[in-house]
């Protein structure tokens, strides 16, 4: 059945390029200067004393077939992303290699979707709910952000969705290609007076390269704006996701890969270990300015969240679910104005978050009496105010310092007393996190910066577990990692036609988080190791003039981590982050309505585990996919296909870091090939 709608998908696409529509506007964005609201504020994203980098709708949407964020962000330097394909483990993203050891979800970097956290306050965050299908703009801060964010030493990642336009549309897609994948989407949005609107609602299938890999995945994303006046807007963001199953493979060895890998854990299956969960997130934005000074911003939001997780502990499997309910708000007031005859910008603002779950937990199955061994109240609280002034000290020269200070408590309550004893408890962590930045441009097309910064990261509930396996409470030895970050850089946009972004960068981290395994395969962790990370990262765009329509990017990394305290392993690079990392794109939209985009992306050896004993093979994966964009009346015909790694390449999706048992490795799919349409239709032209 998934074969024949291949063929009638990609049959349908072959008819419309020969209709003789009208072509729509096919040509790249020019290189240009765009405005950034990351940093809370609405800025150049050259005038920004931090590395930046953004990809707009077209590189997001345009198709692809939005499986992850890193099928647009691989083009940012300083960023590493693994696990597209295991949802049931969650994107892996590492920014300057924090990130990188997380188990599952996103650590140290902070998420937002239209200036609504997908990041808990412990500082856990998730992809799960993230709509590629509307997003038009996504912007990522490489620098850490301690103090506007709080717990973020990586940067941020914030994705802003489509406004509806002004001729209201309705648009629908369906995408299949090999391995199961099956996606529809429908769309619409516009403009009825005052209200500007825009839903969109997905459904992915998708059976996955390896044995027991299969995902189901439903998303509902809505956006509403209401313009009181010119100064005035409310905007509400209705969010609603449901996965009633998300296989996990597991991780294999090196032999059990080279034999076959497409096959899965044998305890993996046997304990049919995944996840299902289903939530709603509702997000309110009120943004208000007084007067051409003042202007303050007010935001408020709530998630609801059924999880359950199925765990391959061996023998037989563990069980984990919780109900929670995480809400929070803050304030941002900003204050424009001239200091002493010079420009000036003062910000001050607040969050306020509050995190509860209610978290149980079983051995085997839930059928078997006298099972569960966990049942526990955590609640997480954070409170942070911050402040940050932007000085003009001469008419091409400014100063920013920053100061953020952040409160963050936990507590357990722990229900289960039938083991004869009570583990409850609380943490507390208090971190003062400043920044100083000078920006210097010299000319227009020049911008040089320096800054210092100071970071944070808590654990999360999830890495609070004790060391004993079966244990409740939390694991009362552990801090908070910090570091201190020297960043240099320059960035500029030449005459149209070219953009550079470069930035050097120096950390020192403390009280590491690093996790540990028993033979069990229960993980714990310890604020075990203090690192030094150096690194470089150079982003390049060009547009040549002798071939209108063509674009090519380039992305170069470069990542020298290694532990200075970590047991006996002083000296050794830190796991999971490759030293060497290249992307290039070309891409070429025809004046006729056709457009192919071809990427390469070559990714450096790295290691395994701490003891550098395992380093994986560098590799090289290619993608291309083309399409078309034509017009016919009212209607906008899209036809489009794909072929990822079109070299096939055999390399991991997903490395495994220190897993017990050798079991590092996650392959990634063969060569694959995927075709879509996509068809709209404008009300009213």
């Amino acid at each position: 059945m998934k074969n024949i709608r291949l063929g009638c998908v990609i049959a349908g696409a072959t008819l419309v390029t020969t209709i003789p529509y009208q072509a729509l506007a096919a040509e790249p964005k020019q290189l240009e200067d765009i405005t950034v609201e990351s940093t809370r504020v609405e800025e150049s994203q050259f005038k920004v004393p931090a590395a930046i980098g953004t990809v707009n709708q077209d590189d997001i949407q345009l198709g692809r077939q939005q499986l992850g964020l890193d099928e647009s962000l691989n083009s940012i330097p300083g960023i590493f992303f693994q696990n597209r394909y295991n949802f049931a483990q969650d994107l892996r993203v590492s920014i300057r290699g924090f990130g990188s050891r997380a188990a599952f979800g996103i650590r140290g970097v902070k998420i937002f979707t239209d200036g609504i956290p997908s990041t808990l306050p412990d500082g856990q965050g998730g992809v799960d709910d993230i709509d590629l299908g509307s997003a038009t703009r996504i912007e990522v801060t490489r620098s850490p952000i301690s103090s506007l964010y709080g717990s973020a030493a990586g940067g941020s990642i914030n994705i802003y969705t489509e406004d509806g336009p002004e001729i209201p549309f309705i648009e629908g897609s369906v995408s299949v290609g090999e391995y199961g994948f099956d996606k529809e989407q429908i769309k619409a949005g516009g403009q009825a007076g005052k209200l500007n609107y825009l839903v969109n609602v997905s459904h992915l299938q998708l059976d996955g390269y390896r044995d027991f890999s299969e995902n189901e995945l439903s998303l509902l994303n809505s956006k509403f704006r209401y313009n009181f006046s010119e100064d005035t807007q409310l905007s509400v963001i209705l969010n609603a996701v449901n996965s009633p199953i998300s296989q996990d493979p597991g991780g294999i060895n090196a032999a059990d890969a080279a034999a076959d890998p497409t096959q899965a854990r044998g305890l993996n299956v046997d304990t049919n270990s995944g996840e299902e969960f289903d939530q709603q997130k509702a997000g309110f934005v009120l943004q208000h300015r007084i007067n051409e000074n003042h202007a303050f911003k007010l935001r408020n939001y709530y998630l609801w969240k059924e999880f359950a997780n199925r765990l391959p502990i061996f023998p037989n499997g563990d069980r984990v679910e919780f109900d929670r309910f995480f809400y929070g708000g803050g304030a941002d007031y900003t204050y424009t104005d001239y200091l002493f005859g010079h420009a000036n910008r003062l910000i001050i603002g607040f969050d306020i978050d509050k995190q509860d779950d209610d978290r149980r937990r079983w051995n085997h199955s839930l059928a078997i009496p006298g099972s569960q061994f966990l049942d526990q109240k955590e609640e997480v609280t954070s409170y942070g105010i911050f402040i940050q002034d932007e000085f003009a000290l001469t008419n091409n020269l400014e100063l920013t310092v920053g100061l953020r200070y952040d409160e963050v408590q936990f507590d357990v309550q722990d229900n289960f007393l039938a083991d004869g004893k009570d583990d409850s408890g609380s943490l507390d962590f208090n971190e003062l996190n400043p920044r100083v930045s000078l920006l210097w441009s010299p000319m227009q097309s020049i911008n040089l910066y320096a800054t210092f910064s100071t970071s944070f990261e808590t654990p999360t509930t999830t890495e609070l577990r004790p060391k004993t396996a079966g244990s409740a409470g939390f694991n009362q030895d552990l801090r908070a990692q910090t570091a201190r970050n020297y960043e240099i850089g320059v960035k500029g946009l030449l005459t149209g036609s070219l953009s550079y972004d470069v930035a050097v960068y120096h950390i020192d981290v403390e009280n590491e988080l690093v996790p540990k395994e028993d033979p069990t395969g229960w993980e714990y962790f310890e604020n075990a190791a203090e690192s030094t990370r150096d690194g470089v990262e150079a982003a390049l765009s060009v547009q040549p003039s002798f071939l209108p329509g063509l674009t090519a990017t380039f992305a170069y990394t470069y990542s020298d981590f290694e532990f200075d305290v970590f047991e006996n392993l002083a000296g050794n690079k830190i796991p999971g982050v490759p030293e060497h990392q290249f992307h290039a794109e070309l891409s070429y939209y025809h004046p006729s309505g056709m457009y192919a985009i071809w990427d390469i992306q070559h990714v450096g050896s790295f290691y395994a585990n701490d003891t550098n004993t395992v380093q994986t093979d560098a590799y090289q994966v290619a993608n291309i996919r083309a399409g078309y964009l034509g017009q016919f009346g009212n209607w906008e015909i899209s036809p489009f296909l794909g072929l990822n790694n079109m070299f096939d390449e055999e390399y991991n999706t997903n490395v495994r870091l220190n897993a017990f048992g050798g079991r590092f490795f996650e392959p990634a799919p063969d060569r694959n090939f995927y075709a879509g349409i996509t068809a709209r239709y404008n009300f009213g032209l």
